[in-house]
């Protein structure tokens, strides 16, 4: 149960009804002492419902500026305390119900921050590595299916100009190209 009013606590109770009462008149000096002294109660009750210091600090602060928006509502003939708790349990609840909605829509990744901001930033080093594993994938090849797939492929040459280069035959390029080629494939999509 979060904390409530205990009867030791009717000194305080009295005390903060005349500070609120006086703040309620206009009194800077009297609102200012009350709500430094109100503030250890605040977060026991925001404690209560959030483990993380940071939420009960969000909490406390919400409480302080409801209390202030609605200070004109306490009704100086009734307790304090017993006020003050029900506008900051209410609060912390809030608080607790949009923290729940808000983890329910989104996700969390803690790697998401471990990439740079600027997209071209990963694609250098992906571009290196395909590049990598492409020169890898091409020294495995035997050296017919290789050569035939520079000169014609990477270097652009015609299936004549290629087999002038090489000393193969038109017909043994076109299978040596497509043989490369399909090797490239295999070892690239499984490797």
């Amino acid at each position: 149960m979060a904390p409530v009013a205990r009867p030791e606590q009717g000194e305080d109770d009295r005390r903060w009804a005349r500070l609120m009462t006086a703040a309620q008149d206009g009194g800077q000096a009297d609102y200012a002492r009350l709500l430094r002294e109100i503030v250890p109660l605040i977060r026991a009750i925001a404690s209560y419902h959030h483990r993380a210091p940071d939420r009960v600090d969000d909490v406390v602060q919400d409480v302080l500026l409801t209390i202030h928006r609605v200070r004109h509502t306490y009704d100086p003939a009734r307790p304090f305390i017993p006020w003050l708790v029900a506008v900051a349990r209410r609060r912390s609840i809030d608080a607790l119900r949009r923290r729940i909605r808000t983890e329910a829509m989104e996700m969390r990744d803690d790697t998401s921050y471990e990439t740079f901001a600027d997209p071209l930033a990963n694609r250098e080093r992906e571009g290196r590595e395909a590049t990598e594993a492409l020169a890898g994938a091409l020294a495995a090849l035997p050296r017919g299916q290789r050569e035939a797939l520079e000169l014609v492929k990477l270097r652009e040459m015609s299936l004549a100009e290629a087999s002038a280069v090489s000393g193969q035959s038109v017909g043994g390029l076109k299978v040596n190209v497509h043989r490369a080629i399909k090797a490239l494939r295999a070892k690239l999509k499984g490797g």
